[in-house]
């Protein structure tokens, strides 16, 4: 599978957050989030595995009991079932794989 980038596509997950699957497989899946600034990722768990990267902007992220200020080619990785957040301290862009894939991202 092969994916090219285009404008289109893109979903309003929560006001100031949209999200973009890209490509997906069997066992993972790679989605582009783009963070408005000042916008938030309530704190949530899921049981999925979340590994990300900082394509742009900064962003605070909790995860579990430790916060940690993002900045652009930072990652992070967010072991499935643990409380997770992120407000975004200016305009961001990051991308993450999630695994197992998660269903709800798939195209429709």
């Amino acid at each position: 599978m092969f994916d090219t980038q285009h404008a289109s596509g893109y979903r309003e997950l929560l006001p100031g957050i949209q999200q973009k699957t890209r490509v997906f497989g069997e066992k993972t899946l790679l989605a582009e989030f783009v963070l408005r600034r000042g916008s938030a990722l309530p704190v949530h768990a899921h049981p999925y595995e979340q590994t990300g990267y900082l394509v742009q902007g900064r962003l605070r992220l909790r995860i579990g009991d430790q916060e940690f200020e993002a900045r652009v080619g930072d990652a992070w990785c967010i072991p499935a079932n643990v409380d997770h957040g992120a407000h975004a301290l200016e305009d961001a862009m990051a991308v993450e794989v999630f695994s197992p894939v998660r269903e709800d991202y798939l195209p429709q």
